[in-house]
Order: C-alpha cells, then sequence, then structure tokens
C-alpha cells in the first residue's frame, strides 16, 4: 500500500522549493533500439522536504536526478521547481555526487568558490566562502588540497561547494556511497542538521534502505528498470532517529519487500 506523506518539513526555517514531477517518460537509444528508463513517474516534494529514492541498481533513479537538476530533459512530461519547468542547470538546483570531484590543483577553499566565481560574483561574496567551510566544519581547512583530505572531509568540501550557492534544491547522488562506515555514520548525521539548519529541499538517491529511513521524511521506492513508483512511503519521526526504533524497523521490513529483499535479511 502507497504511504502518502502529510507531515510538515522539519527544518528551522524553510528556504526550499516545491517540486513537481510529471508524468515523466524517458529511455535512450542503445544499438538503434529504444531503452525505456522512467515510466509514468509522478510526485511531489513540498519546499524544505526530504525525499529519499530507493530501488534497484540501474532501474533509473540517477536518470531522474540529471532531469531534475536539468542536465537533460524528458522525452515526455514535465519538472518544476518552485512553479516554474526545468527547461536546463540553474545554480539553485544543485548536484553532489558519489565522488566529491574536486579540482586537485586548488584549495579546499578555492574550490568551494567556483560556483561563485563562475557567476562573476566572488569578489563581492567571498564571505559565502568562509560561511560554507565553516557550516561543514572545514574552515581549518580551507588551504588544504584534495590529496591532503580524507574521503569524508572530500566530501564535506564537495557539500560547501554545493552550499555557497545557496541551493534551494539539492539533488544528492549516493552522496556517501563510498565512505566507510563509521564516516558514513557521522556523515548521515552532518547532513541531517544542514537540512534542518538551511531548510533547503532534499532529493537524495540511495541504496541503503536505513540511510534513506533515517534521513527522509518520505522514501519513494522505484520498480527494476523502467521504474515505476511502488510506493511512497511516509516517514513520521522525530529527529535524531534510532536505527532501532520500531516503526523504523517496520519501514525497513515494507521497504525491503518492496524491494523484493526481504528473505535476504
Amino acid at each position: 500500500m502507497v504511504a502518502l506523506a502529510t507531515r510538515e518539513p522539519v527544518a528551522e526555517t524553510v528556504f526550499g522549493a516545491d517540486l513537481d514531477v510529471r508524468d515523466i517518460e524517458h529511455g535512450f537509444v542503445l544499438h538503434e533500439e529504444y531503452l525505456p528508463v522512467l515510466s509514468e513517474v509522478s510526485f511531489k516534494a513540498m519546499a524544505g522536504e526530504f525525499l529519499a529514492l530507493l530501488g534497484p541498481s540501474g532501474c533509473g533513479k540517477s536518470t531522474l536526478l540529471r532531469l531534475v537538476a536539468g542536465l537533460d530533459r524528458p522525452r515526455q512530461g514535465s519538472l518544476l521547481v518552485a512553479g516554474a519547468e526545468v527547461t536546463g542547470p540553474d545554480p539553485s538546483r544543485v548536484v553532489v555526487f558519489q565522488d566529491p570531484t574536486l579540482y586537485p590543483w586548488r584549495t579546499v577553499w578555492r574550490n568551494a568558490s567556483l560556483g561563485l566565481e563562475t557567476r562573476a560574483l566572488l569578489k563581492q561574496q567571498r564571505h559565502r566562502v568562509d560561511d560554507a567551510l565553516a557550516l561543514v566544519g572545514l574552515e581549518k581547512f580551507a588551504k588544504a588540497f584534495p590529496h591532503q583530505l580524507s574521503g569524508g572531509m572530500a566530501q564535506r568540501a564537495s557539500l560547501a561547494r554545493a552550499l555557497v550557492n545557496d541551493p534551494s534544491l539539492l539533488i544528492l547522488d549516493e552522496p556517501l556511497g563510498k565512505l566507510d562506515s563509521l564516516t558514513r555514520l557521522t556523515m548521515q548525521g552532518e547532513l541531517t542538521r544542514l537540512w534542518q539548519r538551511r531548510g533547503f529541499t532534499v532529493l537524495m538517491v540511495t541504496h541503503d534502505v536505513e540511510e534513506a529511513l533515517l534521513l527522509a521524511n518520505r522514501v519513494i521506492v522505484f520498480s527494476d528498470r523502467p521504474a515505476r513508483i511502488r510506493a511512497d512511503l511516509a516517514v513520521d519521526l522525530p529527529f535524531p532517529r534510532r536505527r532501532d526504533h520500531p516503526e523504523l524497523l517496520r519501514l525497513r521490513r515494507e521497504a525491503l519487500e518492496l524491494l523484493g529483499l526481504a528473505r535476504d535479511w
């Protein structure tokens, strides 16, 4: 059964944008044959909500993120952010990938400043870089180079680069997927606090069911390719969340059943 979320966002101040995904159909032509990837995908996110996307590997979740970011255009359907149709990339919609993708020849500060630099705003708004690095706890590493950072610190630098743009929609594509387990647990908590403090809307892809339930207001579960929405699960639990909370364990079981993995756990 699909559970629809009605809970208000929990951010201290909401600066995020509404997201409206309408009847998306998308695919690719491979070897002169059409490969459908997304089918009849529709959902809405309120400003300041945190949505996690779960589904089998390769089902089309990351493709959907690219469409929301404006990096690709859907074959059918439309996407609206704050009521305006997405027709291309915009600084208000920022993507953080699994790999930090930092420029090795630039310091942490210079990596974080890229968004302002490309828009010729750096001279007037240098303080935003300092503020973003402080927000992710890297103010003492502003002059460090990427090779001097741990995996978790590099991902924080990537988040700072995104936050400098003051996004209304933060798009996360497996942002913690390559971190070791202890660092990942720490970053989950830090990501929650960043979201609560800044109030942006979050759309995150993850393959970790528990992570989705710990972080998100709602978890959207997709089928295998071509991806269709199988369920929209409301996670009506306060923060910080406990992994052993009975409701979280129940939702975990439900999500695993939807993914066809219940017997393996």
